[in-house]
């Protein structure tokens, strides 16, 4: 593995929620216990300002409620301790929400950042990391877990790809859980956990769905895309089947132009197309009993990277959206997840399994000639021959695999019921199996033919410094090959002790064993330290347990009103490193062969309110995170690198989210966050981190962010309705690393700006249909928000995508 010159108000709003939750909220019926079974359980539903086509049923003008399952059963979000964010899968047809990136914006404290590890990957389809309240790392594990379901897809900061994105379709909603879910879903989660909740088949009701869109990128092509779901109930409240399939085609609007002429080479080269599949089938023999297999199949194919540069290699200025590459960097993700889930409803609680299955497969192309002919171009001691080399096309030739399967078994007590027991709980056993085998190659396109052409020898040490005797085999110049094999299993448990109906506290713990063995292979030019003649094999095992607690106090005011305080530790699991070559870097003693879990302790209090009658709610939090012995990046100017641990960091802040329903047809979203985070001591810089020093912003964490939406539906005949859309999305200022690089040159992404996007959509509906107009981008805003560094490229942009408008058919068949 060789890395490549990488790097890594609310207050006031919570304070208010708070004082008016005891100033007299007005109060609605109390709704009766009722014992919820897993094979009688509802389907989870997010329903708030219906849509046009709902206008025909009743409809109160309140807030209705959120179900989710973020703490392993189904309850009622304005009643679980925790700070998290809902989307459901309608609003984000609605407010054309498609990525990562669009769903940072809408959702307080989360933000994202290109690159995967240490920023080499770059910006673009399966390339990005998630950070939440200002826990945010290029090293070592996640800081936040991913989930489909209950099938964890979360990956390690690796530096030749980022997050596994599953794309959002036929989902019933996402759930963001904001603070560290150690407790519950363990390592990884130290930041938060995003779980993408999929439609379940439905047992009832036989359906179809079907929606496409048509748009247009400003300075790009046409987009399209079409997907349907069909729902079929082979036997009624028994058996179904549901299947959905999608089809995506992104034009791009990057082009690439000479670097010599500034000539059109290729246009719209950042393309990209999507293929979805997902299958499900829901078995209930029993009143008790269902069974649900399902499988999930994507694969995302990119034309290249949504990056483009602010110049050429020899410094000329660029128009916006052009890149001077010489070699693309096109890729394929392909996500498979079967899973197969078993519950069982008993006299005392709900019985859960779930065997899973998780593949990734990222095949993709990075340009090396920044970093790889330069270099070689500067060891070769012949000055025709080295201009010639340094500016030769080369590619660093990625091949991504990560399998996992996993177990996991969890009971589940019945909901609250005081006149059985003062005492709800649920625990389970985890067990999961990951290796992760990453290929690297990079081929200096050309190499052999230049020095043939310059009559010298590939292993002349007179002519190349340090040379290998196998030279430059199909003019490649690396070869590496690492092998990752994690272990883990873990015992859990939470249970809630209710000193009386409207006051409980949550008391949690998970005990987690894990084991990695770490086996690397490298060769050829890049891999010689001056005595292994490019041949090295590396084994590391390393091991470790934790055990990480969670209490929490919860105390239901009213019945619209909910105050809670918590505390919880996170972790990440360490791992190995590979073997540097030492006289290639000019180490004097070995690196480090292992680094060590990093830990954190986060406290929370916050309050969950609804007035009016249902008309208005107001959630809002406060928080403080302590994180010691931090995962760090350790940068040498060889190109390679390692992780270790150093340094301390708190992050400290608030979240508000508000919605308002003054008018049945209306409603109105507002969510807000602000994030201070720092680093508590100098141990990054004295450890070879520049810059990471006390009071450093953490790299990655915006500031603030904020999100206004608001929704209006109207009646234009008794059987047409119709709805206008509009939102407004902030983020803030953050930081993209430290003021310098490791070679002391000027971080561009040190630096990124505050921006802002607005989106507009209107439409009618009319019996099962809906015609919708859509504008993404209204202001056509193109700041450039990141600088990713790739292969030492500092002139690299990625910018906010350009206006898209578009239009849109849906329909239930």
């Amino acid at each position: 593995m060789r890395h490549h010159s990488g790097r890594s108000v609310s207050i006031i709003a919570a304070s208010l929620s708070l004082a008016f939750s005891t100033a007299g909220a007005q109060q609605t019926p109390a709704m009766p216990a009722m014992a919820v079974t897993a094979a009688t359980a509802p389907e989870p539903v997010v329903t708030e300002v219906p849509s046009a086509d709902q206008h025909a049923t009743k409809d109160t003008g309140q807030i209705k409620t959120v179900v989710i399952t973020a703490q392993k059963r189904t309850e009622d979000a304005s009643k679980v301790p925790l700070s998290i964010s809902v989307i459901s899968g309608d609003d984000l047809v609605a407010q054309h929400i498609v990525d990562f990136a669009d769903i940072t914006r809408s959702i307080p404290n989360v933000s994202f950042s290109g690159g995967g590890g240490s920023g080499n990957a770059g910006n673009g389809p399966g390339l990005s990391s998630i950070e939440m309240r200002g826990i945010s790392s290029t090293s070592g594990s996640a800081t936040v877990g991913v989930y489909l379901d209950d099938v964890s897809m979360t990956v390690g900061n690796i530096y030749s790809m980022g997050q596994a994105e599953p794309k959002f379709f036929d989902l019933d909603r996402v759930e963001v859980l904001r603070g560290p879910q150690g407790t519950l879903y363990g390592s990884s989660s130290m930041g938060g956990t995003v779980k993408f909740l999929s439609n379940q088949p439905n047992l009832k009701e036989q359906e179809a769905t079907i929606y496409s869109e048509v748009s247009s990128t400003k300075g790009g092509g046409t987009n399209y895309t079409a997907n349907g779901v069909f729902n079929a109930v082979l036997t009624p409240n028994e058996l179904a089947f549901r299947i959905g399939v999608e089809d995506i085609h992104k034009s791009g609007f990057i082009n690439q132009v000479s670097q010599t002429t500034g000539a059109l080479v290729a246009p719209n080269i950042n393309w990209e197309a999507d293929q979805v599949v997902r299958m499900a089938m829901k078995w209930a023999p029993t009143k008790d009993l269902t069974i649900t297999p399902s499988v999930f199949y994507q694969q995302v194919q990119s034309g290249d990277i949504d990056v483009s540069y602010t110049q050429t290699q020899n410094g000329t200025p660029l128009p916006m959206n052009q890149t001077s590459k010489l070699v693309r960097e096109p890729g394929v993700d392909r996500l498979l997840v079967p899973s197969l889930t078993v519950n069982y409803g008993t006299d005392y609680g709900d019985l859960t399994f779930v065997s899973s299955y998780f593949q990734r497969k990222f095949n993709r192309t990075q340009d090396a000639t920044a970093v790889d002919s330069v270099l070689l171009g500067s060891l070769i001691s012949i000055p025709s021959l080295a201009a010639k080399v340094s500016v030769l096309p080369a590619a660093v030739w990625f091949n991504n695999d990560i399998r996992q399967s996993s177990e996991e078994l969890r009971f589940a007590s019945k909901p609250y019921d005081p006149s059985v027991s003062p005492i709800t709980w649920v625990a389970g056993v985890y067990i999961a199996d990951m290796h992760t085998n990453i290929t690297d190659n990079e081929p200096i396109f050309g190499v052999n033919a230049a020095f043939a052409a310059a009559g010298a020898s590939t292993t002349d040490p007179t002519v190349l410094a340090n040379p290998v005797s196998a030279g430059f085999p199909n003019d490649n110049s690396y070869f590496g090959q690492l092998h990752y094999h994690d272990t883990q299993q873990a015992i859990f448990g939470e249970a809630n002790y209710y000193f009386m109906p409207n006051l409980h506290a949550t008391f949690g713990l998970r005990y987690l064993e894990a084991k990695e063995e770490f086996e690397r292979e490298g060769g050829l030019y890049f891999n010689n330290d001056g005595t292994n003649d490019g041949n090295s094999h590396t084994f590391a095992n390393t091991s470790g347990s934790k055990a990480t607690p969670k209490i929490a106090l919860t105390w239901e005011v009213d019945h619209t009103d909910t105050l809670y305080a918590l505390a919880g530790e996170g972790f990440r699991l360490g791992g190995a490193n590979l073997q540097i070559p030492q006289t290639l870097c000019g180490l004097s003693t070995p690196n480090p062969a292992s680094y060590a879990s990093d830990t954190l302790w986060s406290y929370e209090v916050g309050d969950k309110s609804r007035f009016l009658d249902n008309h208005l709610s107001v959630n809002s939090s406060l928080f403080y995170v302590d994180w010691k012995n931090m995962q760090q990046q350790i940068f040498l100017g060889c190109g390679y690198d390692y992780n270790t641990n150093v340094g301390s960091a708190t992050s400290y802040g608030a979240e508000v989210e508000v919605k308002a329903r003054p008018i049945s047809s209306l409603l109105i979203d507002f969510s807000a966050g602000i994030t201070h985070a720092t680093l508590s001591d100098n141990g990054g810089e004295n450890a070879g981190v520049p810059g990471a020093v006390a009071g450093a912003l953490i790299p990655g964490v915006p500031k603030f962010n904020a999100a206004l939406t608001g929704q209006y539906n109207f009646n234009i005949s008794d059987d047409n309705f119709g709805f206008a859309r509009a939102g407004v999305h902030w983020t803030g200022t953050s930081n993209g690393g430290f003021p310098t690089l490791t070679n002391g040159s000027i971080d561009p992404d040190y630096r990124r700006p505050a921006y802002a996007t607005a989106d507009f959509s209107t439409g009618i509906s009319w019996e099962k249909w809906e015609l919708s107009f859509f504008v993404k981008n209204l202001a056509n805003n193109e700041k450039i928000i990141q600088h990713p560094i790739v292969q030492t490229n500092t002139s690299e942009a990625y910018r906010i995508d350009p206006r898209i408008i578009g239009i849109s058919v849906s329909g239930k068949l």
